[in-house]
């Protein structure tokens, strides 16, 4: 197939791209942002044009007749490019029925990471472990990793393993072979109104999937479900709850796919790196994660507190429309920080009528407001951030915007 991604740089597109092009499918896109995906994708010969007004494509097409257009969630069917596409009768879809198209052309066998959070973590876990076991894996991770590229496809493999997001029913689109389910609790508001549906699309999920391991805490119903209680957590070298977590259920669907034995599996987790962006060292005492929910707030102040007895949160929220959706469960997730540096919300994708909820606002019913020092991405705060490090404390900057930019831009200048 001759296959176009209008949005080729993006997290979900860039390493898509890769893994089509591997499959053996002509590759071309556009983004209008050079970034280093696109330049390792255009080091391959893949033309991406940055001028999305239709012309690239159009060149594109002439050359190499397009089959499938891909586009991100950003834009929509009135996109020049997307619009053309349709008008030239080219089938038209997100990154994710692309996907599921190319496991089943591959005659693969998909190994879904999905749940309210940890999916990156836990694909990555599982990527990691297989490449330690020398087992030939392909795979697509939502996030980049320091020990490959987000996404690749192995001809020699058996196995796709994948972060199936539950954002916009993505994950609804396949039927996995093995789906871990990491945790359920509620997220999404804009996909999902209600936390019954939220629920719901996961009980579709579970039954979709062939074989599930998951947490009795999360209620998975399955005849097919391995259900996992706290007993069987596995004694592993990695800090934090939710990592030790995450690395069970990953030790468990490696004996469950006969890939490992316990012993071997948790000796290929226990020197696991971490993906980036998630409790990522930049520096001594200083760390960059991309969690913005209050739940993955505590799970990685409760990580960093292994590490150190004295944490400083720097913290930018993102999205005002999702703040909105969890302003109410501010109260107790920053309870393990000595001191909170709070940012102004990180704008994207907004609904005009919603009233841009203020720091204030949002730090108004956190148990420790009184550690709270409301903040701007400044000199003054990263002289507060050099100052806490020099103490000797570990810096923790989280958030899914312009902070992990900004720290390190910091620190390179």
């Amino acid at each position: 197939m001759n296959i176009y991604f209008t949005g080729i740089g993006g997290v979900g597109l860039g390493p898509l791209a890769q893994i089509a092009r591997d499959a053996g499918h002509f590759v071309a896109g556009s983004d209008p942002v050079e970034s280093l995906t696109t330049h390792e994708l255009a080091g391959q010969g893949i033309s991406i044009g940055h001028d999305q007004s239709g012309e690239h494509m159009r060149t594109v097409h002439r050359d190499h007749p397009i089959d499938w257009l891909v586009h991100t969630a950003a834009v929509d069917h009135t996109h020049p490019e997307v619009a053309l596409a349709l008008s030239f009768g080219i089938r038209v879809s997100k990154r994710d029925e692309l996907l599921a198209e190319i496991i089943r052309e591959k005659n693969l066998k998909l190994i879904a990471c999905a749940g309210t959070h940890g999916k990156t973590t836990t694909t990555g876990m599982m990527v990691w472990a297989m490449k330690q076991l020398n087992i030939p894996i392909s795979y697509s991770v939502g996030s980049t990793l320091n020990f490959g590229p987000s996404g690749a496809y192995d001809p020699a493999s058996e196995y796709f393993v994948y972060e199936c997001d539950e954002f916009d029913r993505n994950f609804l689109h396949f039927s996995p072979y093995l789906s871990l389910i990491t945790s359920i609790g509620y997220d999404h508001a804009d996909t999902y109104p209600t936390i019954e549906e939220y629920r719901a699309a996961f009980d579709q999920f579970v039954m979709q999937s062939h074989h599930v391991i998951a947490w009795n805490t999360d209620g998975t119903a399955s005849a097919s479900a391995w259900v996992l209680h706290d007993s069987e957590a596995i004694d592993i070298p990695l800090v934090g709850t939710h990592n030790r977590s995450n690395a069970t259920l990953v030790a468990k669907a490696l004996e469950y796919l006969g890939i490992a034995t316990h012993e071997s599996a948790v000796q290929a987790l226990s020197n696991f790196p971490g993906t980036d962006r998630r409790f990522e060292k930049l520096a001594d005492n200083l760390y960059s994660d991309y969690g913005h929910h209050p739940v993955e707030i505590a799970a990685t102040l409760q990580l960093a507190r292994e590490l150190s007895d004295h944490v400083v949160l720097v913290y930018q929220p993102h999205q005002n429309v999702r703040q909105h959706e969890v302003r109410d469960q501010y109260t107790d997730c920053m309870q393990l920080a000595e001191h909170i540096y709070w940012l102004p919300t990180y704008l994207s994708r907004e609904d005009p009528s919603l009233e841009v909820l203020t720091p204030a606002a949002l730090t108004n019913n956190l148990v420790n407001r009184s550690d709270v020092t409301i903040s701007e991405l400044d000199d003054q705060l990263w002289q507060s951030i050099q100052s806490a490090r020099d103490e000797g404390k570990l810096v923790l900057c989280m958030g899914a915007g312009s902070i992990d930019a900004w720290v390190r831009s910091n620190l390179t200048r």
